[in-house]
Formats: C-alpha cells, sequence, structure tokens
C-alpha cells in the first residue's frame, strides 16, 4: 500500500544470479517516464529535421509527431534511455560489472512501458586462503662491511694504472689483443679488431673465451672454436696476445681520500657516506619490491582463471602503456620488434601473462579487504580527494565533484579498500633474506611510513584519475 503523498516508482528493477558469473537485471520502466525520453529525443531529432516556419531545433513535438511519427523519437530514447535506466540499476543492486551487457528488449519497442533484460558479467569472488601466512623474499637492506670495501674498490679501479707483467695471464688481468673470428672464411661482425683491450673474467664474447686466455703470455698466438655469445653457431676465432698487464690500486689511505673522493677529508668519512647512501637505495629498493612480491605472492593463491574481460582491459592499459614508452625513447613498436627478435604475437603473450598476475592481484586484494572487514570513512574519501587534489592542481571539491559526475566514487572506494589490504598484509608478511634469515620489518618499513609503501596501489597510480579526464566513461 502506498502511502498518501507519496508518488509510485516509475522504474523497477530485480537482479538474478545466473551460471557463469554473470547476474540477470531486469528493468521495468513506466510509460510516463519513458515518455520524458520520447520528448529529449524529439528535441534530438528537432535540430536535424527543417520544418518551414521553425528555426532548426525549435519544432514543437507534436509538429514533429505529426510530420515523422512517434516511431523515430521512440526508437531514439530507448538507444539514449536504456543505458541510463541500467546504469541506476546497476547502482541500486550495487552489481560490479566487468564488461559490456547484453541488452534484451522484452516490451515498449512500440508502445507502453519499457521492459528489458540485461545479462552482465560481474567480477568474482576468489578464495585466498592462507593469505595471513605470506612469506616473501628481500636482499638484505643492511650494509656490510664488504660492502663498503666492494664499493670502494671500484672507486680505486677506477683510478688505478696498468702495469705490465712478465707472468701468464689470470683472471682479473688486462690484456692487449687482435681478435678475428669468421664462420666459413666470412669475418663475424663484431669480433674482429686490434689491439683491443679485454679483462679476463668478463665473458663478454663467448662462454670459455675467458678460460682459453687463462695463462696466455705475451706474444701467444691462440686458435680454437667456440661459440659467440648472442648466437647458435660455432665460429673460428684466432687471437695474438700482444700484452698482460695488472691493474694496480691505489693505497687506501686518508690522503688518498683527500685527494681524490671529492668532499671527503679520511676514510671514516667516505665510508660513513656510502654507508647511507646504499642503505637508503636499498630501504627505497625493498619497499618496492615488498610491494611487488607480497602481491604476486598474494596471486599465487588464486587457483581459478581470471575472467577474460578484465584480462583483456588490463592488457589494453598495459599495452598503450608499453607502446608510450617505447615512443619516448624515440623508438616505434616496429623497430622494437626487430631489436628483440620477436613478433608481436610474442610480445602480447608477454604482457598478457604480466596482466593475468596483476588481475589475479587484484581479485586477491578484494578478497582480503572483504576477509579482514575493511572499511573506508568518508574522512578516508576526503583524505583522497584532497592528495589526488593536489597531485592534479585542482580543488578536492572539484575532484569530489568529477569522480561523482563519472559515477567512479565506487570505484575510488575499492581502490581506497585494496590499499588497506595491502597494509594490512604488509604489516602481516614474513620478510626473509635469501639465506631464510628473517628480517626485520623496521628495516625496510619504518613505522610512520606504511602508507606511503602502499601508494602503488592507489587510483592515480598510472597518472590522472579516469575520473577527471573529461574523455573518460567510468
Amino acid at each position: 500500500m502506498r502511502l498518501p503523498g507519496t508518488l509510485p516508482s516509475l522504474m523497477k528493477s530485480s537482479v538474478a544470479p545466473l551460471e557463469g558469473n554473470k547476474v540477470k537485471l531486469s528493468v521495468e520502466v513506466d510509460e510516463a517516464e519513458f515518455d520524458r525520453d520520447i520528448d529529449a529525443a524529439f528535441r534530438v531529432i528537432a535540430k536535424e529535421v527543417r520544418l518551414p516556419g521553425f528555426r532548426p531545433g525549435k519544432a514543437p513535438r507534436r509538429i514533429l509527431e505529426a510530420r515523422i511519427g512517434l516511431a523515430p523519437a521512440r526508437e531514439q530514447a530507448l538507444r539514449d534511455g536504456i543505458p541510463q535506466y541500467l546504469a541506476k540499476a546497476v547502482r541500486e543492486h550495487d552489481v560490479d560489472i566487468i564488461a559490456t551487457p547484453e541488452v534484451d528488449i522484452t516490451s515498449g519497442q512500440d508502445d507502453g512501458p519499457v521492459v528489458f533484460d540485461a545479462t552482465v558479467e560481474v567480477r568474482p569472488k576468489v578464495d585466498v586462503a592462507g593469505y595471513g601466512g605470506l612469506r616473501v623474499e628481500l636482499p638484505n637492506p643492511e650494509v656490510s662491511d664488504e660492502d663498503l670495501a666492494n664499493v670502494m674498490d671500484q672507486e680505486r679501479r677506477r683510478q688505478g694504472d696498468l702495469a705490465d707483467v712478465e707472468r701468464p695471464a689470470i683472471v682479473g688481468d688486462f690484456v692487449t689483443l687482435d681478435l678475428s673470428a669468421s664462420r666459413d672464411g666470412d669475418a663475424v661482425p663484431g669480433l674482429n679488431t686490434q689491439d683491443w683491450l679485454y679483462e679476463i673474467g668478463k665473458g663478454w664474447v663467448s662462454p670459455d673465451f675467458d678460460e682459453r686466455l687463462t695463462g696466455a703470455s705475451a706474444g701467444d698466438e691462440l686458435a680454437f672454436t667456440s661459440i659467440p655469445s648472442g648466437t647458435d653457431d660455432p665460429a673460428d676465432f684466432d687471437v695474438t696476445v700482444k700484452q698482460v698487464q695488472h691493474l694496480e690500486l691505489p693505497e687506501l689511505t686518508d690522503e688518498w681520500v683527500s685527494e681524490n673522493v671529492g668532499e671527503f677529508d679520511t676514510i671514516e668519512d667516505w665510508k660513513a657516506s656510502i654507508r647511507t647512501r646504499m642503505a637508503s637505495i636499498r630501504v627505497n629498493q625493498g619497499r618496492q619490491m615488498l610491494v611487488e612480491r607480497t602481491s604476486a605472492a598474494l596471486a599465487e593463491l588464486v587457483d581459478d582463471e581470471p575472467p577474460e574481460a578484465l584480462v583483456n582491459n588490463d592488457l589494453r592499459g598495459r599495452a598503450e602503456n608499453f607502446i608510450m614508452q617505447l615512443q619516448a625513447q624515440g623508438m616505434q613498436l616496429e623497430q622494437y620488434l626487430a631489436l628483440t627478435g620477436q613478433d608481436q604475437e610474442a610480445l602480447t603473450d608477454g604482457l598478457k601473462d604480466a596482466s593475468v598476475r596483476a588481475v589475479k592481484a587484484d581479485l586477491a586484494l578484494r578478497a582480503v579487504a572483504d576477509a579482514e572487514a575493511v572499511e573506508v570513512t568518508p574522512a578516508d574519501i576526503d583524505e583522497e580527494y584532497a592528495r589526488i587534489a593536489a597531485q592534479v592542481k585542482q580543488k578536492p571539491n572539484q575532484v569530489r565533484k568529477a569522480y561523482e559526475r563519472n559515477d567512479a566514487v565506487n570505484e575510488l572506494v575499492a581502490d581506497l579498500r585494496k590499499r588497506k589490504a595491502l597494509e594490512w598484509l604488509l604489516e602481516h608478511v614474513e620478510i626473509v633474506d635469501p639465506e631464510g634469515h628473517p628480517i626485520e620489518r623496521s628495516l625496510i618499513i619504518p613505522a610512520d611510513d606504511d602508507d606511503d609503501v602502499a601508494d602503488g596501489l592507489t587510483p592515480t597510480e598510472a597518472g590522472q584519475p579516469a575520473a577527471l579526464n573529461p574523455d573518460s566513461e567510468v
């Protein structure tokens, strides 16, 4: 029974589950409500029809209806109105659509109320049993004395001097070579040179090239067959060793540091600076790796294959970004394929594998958010609007209106829930080094930086938020 003074609902809708991760939305639009869409359709038609005595767009509906009939306007109203009614039903029943709906108009093509069914594919729920016991492996962020020594040795090597030696060459020595390589009498490109200074141990030429040089002395001539690196066919090598030299490093003293290493006066000052710089780099790298590897470990818990609609949507964005990156480097896709020796199908397969993993991680984070009852408060949303506003140089109210206008608030909330789910995982994941020894979480994530680490899953990850793009159809 309707209460006095209330109006009957002009649109009714219901939802029913179907097989194959789909639902059916059934919508009925009252004839009086749909007549407003017909009015709007006549206003569109009026701009295109020329009638004597009326300016374009000013002919009234009754005149147009008498001239062209009702059918064209009703057809236009169906095209324009049904997407709007479907969107309203989707919001009403909180249906998470992931693909273009299949619409079947069952009544109202010619007259009366408009009734239609829409079969839509929805985002699936996945099982992520075991998400609370994830374990990821990261390089140990602590800087060891050996790490410091290696960095300092690199600088000393850069300023070292080569000195001739009379002994046979060993790994680490520098040899000056005349080198030639051929196949069936034809020179192999890039492997014919004279007076080439080469460090034994680099492994640049062929798998056994350095082994052949080890033990050789100045004046030796070597002839052997080997497979050049990056090729599949063997080549005949002729090598003349003209000189063997050893790199002599300068003695590490405070005086040498003061004269050769910038602003530092002592070895300890230099060490402290190296340690600080390396620790900062490793922490930043560790944070990124922690997010990536935690997400990857979570995705591994998803056994079901993700819907093709989600994978293809991610793949399109991934491919567009890849092509844009190539163009930013002044390279076209065809050039990249030629340089890498792969075809477009192989490239697409590789990108698709990444999309599958990304979609699984997305679904898994949503599942964690549900399992942990993650909530997004109005304050969280306002804070996100302010953060995005600062990023795109707009006012928070403008950002909010853009999201509301594009009906993208629910998507924003979903992204915030995923971010909170990731934060929860980062707080509970076990972190170990390659030897399996635990890594103190605070070395990677200081207590006050949790939110920053999880920012990799913000809605602005790929640049301007979709809701702020005037061409977006969120």
